[in-house]
């Protein structure tokens, strides 16, 4: 477990910046008056999420690697962040809809009932704790692997012959 604390710690970062965020568009109206622009405001947490990856592999290249990382050693770092945000994903996600924004899902599924875009029941389906969470997780894991991979390759160690050795000798 040792081996993966700086992971874990920026997992619990990324975590915590998630639900800070979350109270930042609450507090912009993107859970209620702007409910129609929540989608699009939302997908630019992925911004400073990159940063908090960076920083978390960075950290792991400087502290653990001995400023000699590869792709590979850092992508691994980047997936156990993620790992770590999904296991934590349902509570964060009970925290958001239960205290941050209570009203979001009956806002969200007025809108999309108001505007014709689904109908009550479909609304109702597509909007509720258990999809959000499910939704989180999907988007967590794919969207952190992702920037991981970019942030990874950005802090690999350029000389590739180096990369190789050490990969091969990690396995």
């Amino acid at each position: 477990m040792k081996k993966f604390a700086i992971e874990i710690k920026w997992g619990i970062i990324a975590v915590v910046f998630h639900l800070l965020w979350m109270v930042f568009e609450k507090q912009l109206g993107y859970h209620d008056s702007k409910i129609k622009w929540q989608m699009l405001f939302t997908m630019l947490i992925v911004f400073p999420m990159f940063v908090l990856y960076f920083f978390g592999i960075w950290e792991k290249k400087k502290s653990y690697y001995n400023n000699q990382m590869s792709w590979m050693q850092g992508f691994i770092s980047a997936m156990i962040i993620a790992v770590v945000g999904v296991i934590l994903s349902p509570m964060t996600q009970f925290i958001t809809y239960e205290f941050i924004s209570p009203n979001y899902f009956e806002n969200i599924i007025d809108y999309t009932v108001s505007s014709n875009k689904l109908s009550l029941e479909a609304a109702q389906s597509n909007f509720n704790l258990s999809s959000a969470i499910w939704q989180n997780i999907s988007a967590g894991l794919s969207t952190g692997l992702v920037i991981g991979a970019l942030a990874s390759y950005l802090l690999r160690t350029k000389n590739t012959e180096k990369e190789v050795e050490t990969f091969k000798t990690e396995n």
